[in-house]
C-alpha cells in the first residue's frame, strides 16, 4: 500500500506503524522478522459475480445457499487457526471470500479473532449489510469494514452484474457509518471506469468518509482474462496524478481522509519523483518511508489463506499451496522456509530479473507483483507489466546491456 495521504500531504495515520516500522524506520529495525498481516479468504461463497475477482469466487444468492460440504475450513479450525495466529503474533486477519458476510459463523470469528487481541478486518461488497448486520459487526468486534464501489451506480453494478448493486452498499456504508465503525471504499482502477476517480471522490467528500483505498488490477481469477482491460502506463500515471491531486484538495479544505493506492508499489517512486519535480519539503521523507517500508511483501508481512486452509504467499497465489491449516498451524508453515516459493520471495533480489533487478527503486518497490509477471511473461521473475516508470526514471537507460 503507498500512502498517499501520508507520503504527500504528511498525515499522521493509525497505520503507520504497522506500515513503516514504529519510528518510521521499517520492519527491518525490528529485532526479530515482522509477522504477516494475513488475508483469510474464508468462504468462496458470493452473491455477486464480478468481472474481475481475483478468488473466481462461486456465486450465491442467499445465505442459505451455505453448505457445510463446501470443503471451507470449519468453525472449530478456524477458531484454532485463530489462535495460532494471535500466538505466532500476526497483527491482523482481513477477512475477505468471496463475500464474508455469507459465512454465518462469520461474527463468531470475528469476536473470536478481537477477543485474541488481532485486528479484525472485513472486506465486502458491503450489499448484505443491514442494520443488524452492522450491529453485529459492531458487536463482535469489527475494527474496520472495506466496501468495494468500482465506479458510480451504472459502472458499479455493471461491473458487478447486478442491478443495485451500487445502492445498497451506499447503504451498507451508511449503517456502518452509523454505528462508529470505521469504513472505507476500495476502488479497482480499469479503463472503463477510472474516468470516474473525480466522482469516488466527490462521494468521499459528501459521505465523509475516512478512507479510500485506489485498487491497481492484478491479474488473477477472473482478472487473469482481463490485461487488455488494464489502464496502460500512460493511463496509470494519469491516475495516479488525479488521485494525488484529488487527495491534495481535500487537505486543503481541512478533510483528512486517508488515501491509499494498492497493488502497484511503482506508485510509490512516482510520487516520489513528483515531489521531487515540485520541489517539494517532502520528498527526501516520503523516499525514506518507502525503503522503510520495502514494497512488495508478499511471502513475508503478507499472506493468505484460502477457503479450504491452503496457506498461499499472498491473496492472489492461489495456484501454489505452501501447506493447509487443517493439516498444519499456519505459525509452522510460515516459518518453513524450505519451500522454494516461499525462500525465494524472501531473497528476491537475487532472482529478479531485466529492468527490476537494476532499478534504483528496488528497495522501495520489492520487484512489484511477481504474479502479474509469470502471467504475461510465463517467467515469475521478469518485470511486472504494470510498472509504468520510464527507464530513465528507475536509473536503467544509461546502462542498456544490463536489461536482458
Amino acid at each position: 500500500m503507498i500512502g498517499i495521504s501520508k507520503l504527500y500531504c504528511g498525515a499522521e495515520e493509525a497505520s503507520d506503524a504497522l506500515r513503516y516500522g514504529a519510528d518510521g524506520e521499517g520492519p527491518s529495525a525490528a529485532p526479530a522478522a515482522p509477522k504477516p498481516v494475513v488475508v483469510w479468504n474464508c468462504t468462496r461463497a458470493c452473491n455477486l459475480r464480478c468481472v474481475h475477482c481475483y478468488a473466481t469466487s462461486a456465486n450465491s444468492d442467499t445465505e442459505t445457499s451455505y453448505a457445510t460440504d463446501t470443503g471451507e475450513v470449519s468453525t472449530e479450525a478456524g477458531l484454532a487457526m485463530l489462535e495460532d495466529l494471535a500466538q505466532f503474533g500476526a497483527p491482523a486477519v482481513l477477512f475477505s471470500g468471496g463475500e464474508p458476510l455469507l459465512r454465518p459463523d462469520l461474527f463468531t470469528l470475528i469476536e473470536r479473532a478481537s477477543a485474541l487481541g488481532i485486528r479484525p478486518v472485513v472486506s465486502t461488497n458491503g450489499t448484505l449489510i443491514d442494520e443488524r448486520a452492522a450491529e453485529r459487526l459492531r458487536d463482535a468486534g469489527a475494527r474496520y469494514v472495506g466496501i468495494s464501489l468500482d465506479g458510480m451506480r451504472e459502472t458499479n453494478d455493471r461491473f458487478r452484474a447486478c442491478n443495485g448493486a451500487f445502492d445498497r452498499a451506499l447503504a451498507g456504508l451508511r449503517h456502518c457509518r452509523h454505528l462508529g465503525i470505521k469504513v472505507g471504499l476500495r476502488f479497482t482502477m480499469m479503463r472503463h471506469n477510472a474516468a470516474e476517480i473525480d466522482d469516488i471522490f466527490s462521494l468521499v467528500r459528501d459521505e465523509n468518509i475516512p478512507r479510500l483505498c485506489f485498487y491497481h488490477l492484478v491479474y488473477a481469477g477472473r482478472a487473469s482474462h482481463l490485461i487488455h482491460e488494464d489502464l496502460d502506463h500512460e493511463g496509470t500515471r494519469r491516475a495516479v496524478d488525479r488521485i494525488i491531486d484529488r487527495t491534495a484538495d481535500l487537505y486543503a479544505e481541512g478533510r483528512t481522509p486517508e488515501v491509499l493506492t494498492v497493488d502497484n508499489h511503482a506508485d510509490g517512486p512516482y510520487l516520489y519523483l513528483r515531489l521531487v519535480r515540485e520541489n517539494h519539503p517532502r520528498a527526501e521523507e516520503a523516499l525514506r518511508l518507502l525503503r522503510a517500508n520495502g514494497g512488495n511483501a508478499s511471502g513475508s508481512r503478507i499472506a493468505a489463506v484460502g477457503w479450504d486452509g491452503s496457506v498461499h504467499p499472498d491473496q492472489f497465489w492461489r495456484h501454489v499451496s505452501l501447506g493447509n491449516v487443517t493439516e498444519r498451524p499456519f505459525s509452522e508453515i510460515w516459518a518453513d522456509g524450505s519451500h522454494p516459493l516461499l525462500d525465494a520471495l524472501r531473497n528476491r533480489q537475487a532472482h529478479l530479473k531485466g529492468r527490476c533487478a537494476r532499478c534504483r527503486f528496488l528497495d522501495a518497490c520489492g520487484g512489484n507483483f511477481r504474479v502479474r509477471a509469470e502471467t504475461v511473461t510465463g517467467d515469475l521473475w521478469a518485470p511486472d507489466p504494470a510498472c509504468f516508470l520510464t527507464d530513465e526514471e528507475i536509473g536503467v537507460a544509461a546502462n542498456p546491456e544490463a536489461i536482458p
